[in-house]
């Protein structure tokens, strides 16, 4: 990997961290599940998953949340979107698959949280964890529908662009998977 592209994925793990604590004010309305399908699209999976991590770790630390019980979910729910668009999504660019995606995960992520909260809080805890998440989750999953389907495009072909003239310039040419 040269020094560039290290420096961009910098960059967008960058971005991916401070438009979540941007848009903090506004509950689970956020960029985030748009820009790691991107990045799980344009960067090759280990790289994502560097992204991924990082960003987990520095909002935890920003947050003073490192805790057993909340920064796993956190690994797994973030996780899981590199994984899907390598395995299942078979790295698809159609916006609307994703944006159903981004749907599912609004939910999914939610649920991922649900173990820990009975693990922490007991068994009883399911059925109000549950239901008083739903308004959240239904928030979280239409943002990332609309974010994913209006902006996916767009911010693509922009980070396209740009990967493939830096690696131009070096005369690099590198698989993004």
């Amino acid at each position: 990997m040269n020094v560039k592209r290290l420096i961009l994925i910098a960059m967008c793990t960058t971005v991916l961290f401070v438009q979540e604590q941007m848009l903090m004010i506004v509950p689970n309305v956020q960029f985030t599940t748009l820009l790691i399908v991107l990045y799980a699209s344009m960067f090759r999976f280990r790289e994502t998953v560097a992204i991924v991590v990082v960003y987990v770790l520095l909002d935890n630390m920003f947050m003073s949340s490192f805790h057993p019980l909340y920064t796993p979910p956190m690994f797994i729910g973030w996780l899981t979107i590199p994984v899907m668009y390598h395995t299942l999504l078979r790295k698809t660019k159609r916006e609307m698959t994703l944006a159903f995606f981004g749907l599912f995960f609004g939910f999914y992520y939610g649920w991922v949280f649900i173990p820990f909260r009975m693990i922490e809080q007991g068994v009883g805890v399911f059925w109000n964890y549950l239901i008083l998440d739903i308004p959240f989750e239904i928030i979280m999953a239409v943002s990332n529908f609309l974010t994913i389907l209006w902006l996916y495009r767009p911010l693509y072909e922009t980070l396209s662009d740009e990967m493939t003239r830096l690696e131009s310039e070096n005369g690099y040419v590198a698989d993004r998977r």
